[in-house]
């Protein structure tokens, strides 16, 4: 996570959602701070306001302590446009969920999912994500 520097996580936080951020798909993987490992959700393909009813939806079915989401950056490190973008959808998480949201470098999360073969690149991409995070912890 070289480009956001890892934030202090409270140890009461133990379960995550975290998501691959798109303009069109959204990837989506849950995991525990306990297993340091997560689990692809599948990916939400809706646009715009429209991606909010299923994640609510998988809010309230896996009951999340934060949310982590992937933020890209050119190679780099410098920002782009949807750098800005995915950091506005983190943003609106933590307006409409009230729940600690965490941003991670996700610089090339989808190409390392892509390589593995997975069949639902997004969400594979999510899981990479989190357990970049879930890592990271102390």
């Amino acid at each position: 996570m070289s480009t956001l520097a890892m934030p202090d996580v409270p140890s009461h936080l133990h379960t995550f959602l975290a998501f691959d951020y798109g303009l069109k798909r959204t990837g989506v993987a849950v995991g525990s701070r306990l297993l340091r490992s997560a689990q692809p959700q599948g990916t939400i393909q809706a646009v715009g306001e429209a991606r909010f009813a299923p994640i609510e939806a998988r809010i309230r079915e896996w009951q999340p302590d934060a949310l982590v989401v992937g933020v890209p950056f050119h190679p780099d490190g410098a920002s782009h446009e949807n750098t800005e973008r995915a950091r506005k959808f983190a943003r609106q998480l933590r307006g409409r969920y009230r729940l600690p949201v965490f941003e991670v470098d996700e610089r090339y999360s989808t190409t390392e999912a892509l390589q593995a073969g997975a069949k639902d690149a997004d969400a594979a991409a999510a899981c990479i994500i989190l357990e970049q995070f879930l890592r990271n912890l102390p």
